[in-house]
């Protein structure tokens, strides 16, 4: 008898947990949302992420959870996205370069950005500015390429990283002014920015958040933001364009979520719909702006179409500077 009851109640507890699972599997807000992004924490990516997955954990009524995982420009947060289940459990944020200019300079990827990730949301901008010390001679870009023509031995251009926007849209000035400016990488933002207060780099160029507490004490100024609309942030500096300075009109420097391929239409639209409604919110708005970027809340749709017109922009520059990446 006594062994009957056991056998029957390990049957029914059996039971229980079996229809349990099966209640918890069937349940989507029991599975964590993971953001995943490929920088290490404390940038403004991994910022914005937690900002972002704050905000979702209300939202959408589950646990939200950001899991860095830097490495190969980006591409190891990319490929586990891709080869993640699709069910808009798993999210990619991330910045252009992996999209628009890793297939023009990788002679391989693992990945397709057009097939193996749907886009989301577009999420922020991050604006860009080129820079100098106070004291320069120079104020504008405009002032600084008549002045550069009449010193062609003070060419280097400071750039945190070789392979960018800012990068190929030098190149691609050199060409349409005949120039001969030199693309100098920096190991960071910091460093570049003392050789250009001690008169070493006549300017550098990098996002408007890396110079800006230097512009308050009077160190550095901005000579202009690439691309064709002037910054939120400095909403005072003339873009290159407007200063007849060319190159840079698809400078491609912002933040958007991705799905893996295969995502259900109607998962991919609910999360567009939630993280749109968070980035254009005023108050995180402006909380972004405390770090350097301007939120947007444009559709996925918006992100596929800019992805591809900045990549066939920036396909002839770079196939004629024969520039190729490496891991």
């Amino acid at each position: 008898m006594l062994h009957s009851a056991i056998t029957k109640f390990a049957a029914v507890a059996c039971a229980a947990t079996l229809l349990s699972g099966a209640a918890s599997a069937q349940d989507p807000s029991s599975t964590p949302l993971k953001i995943i992004i490929g920088f290490s924490a404390g940038g403004a990516m991994d910022n914005l992420s937690r900002a972002l997955a704050e905000k979702l954990r209300t939202d959408l009524g589950k646990t939200v959870i950001v899991d860095n995982k830097p490495g190969a420009g980006t591409q190891i947060a990319l490929m586990t996205v891709k080869r993640s289940p699709a069910d808009g459990n798993t999210i990619l944020i991330s910045p252009a370069s992996p999209l628009v200019l890793a297939p023009l300079t990788y002679d391989k990827l693992q990945y397709d950005p057009d097939k193996d990730l749907i886009p989301v949301a577009h999420l922020a901008d991050t604006p860009l500015v080129a820079t100098t010390a106070v004291n320069s001679p120079f104020s504008t870009m405009r002032e600084y390429v008549d002045w550069v023509k009449k010193n062609p031995n003070d060419t280097a251009v400071g750039m945190v990283t070789l392979g960018g926007v800012f990068h190929f849209g030098l190149l691609q000035l050199n060409q349409q002014m005949g120039l001969n400016l030199t693309p100098i990488a920096y190991k960071g933002a910091p460093a570049m920015l003392t050789d250009e207060i001690g008169g070493v780099l006549p300017i550098g160029m990098d996002v408007v958040a890396s110079a800006s507490e230097l512009v308050k004490g009077g160190k550095i100024k901005y000579l202009g933001v690439p691309g064709m609309e002037r910054s939120k942030l400095v909403p005072n500096i003339p873009t290159f364009h407007e200063q007849g300075v060319p190159g840079f009109e698809n400078a491609p420097a912002w933040y958007a979520a991705f799905a893996p391929a295969g995502t259900p239409q109607s998962v991919v639209s609910k999360l567009e719909k939630a993280m749109i409604n968070i980035v254009r919110d005023p108050e995180f708005a402006a909380k972004m702006a405390q770090i350097g970027m301007v939120t947007t809340g444009k559709p996925g749709a918006e992100v596929s179409k800019m992805t591809k017109t900045q990549r066939e922009a920036l396909r002839p520059i770079i196939e004629k500077s024969g520039f190729r990446a490496t891991q």
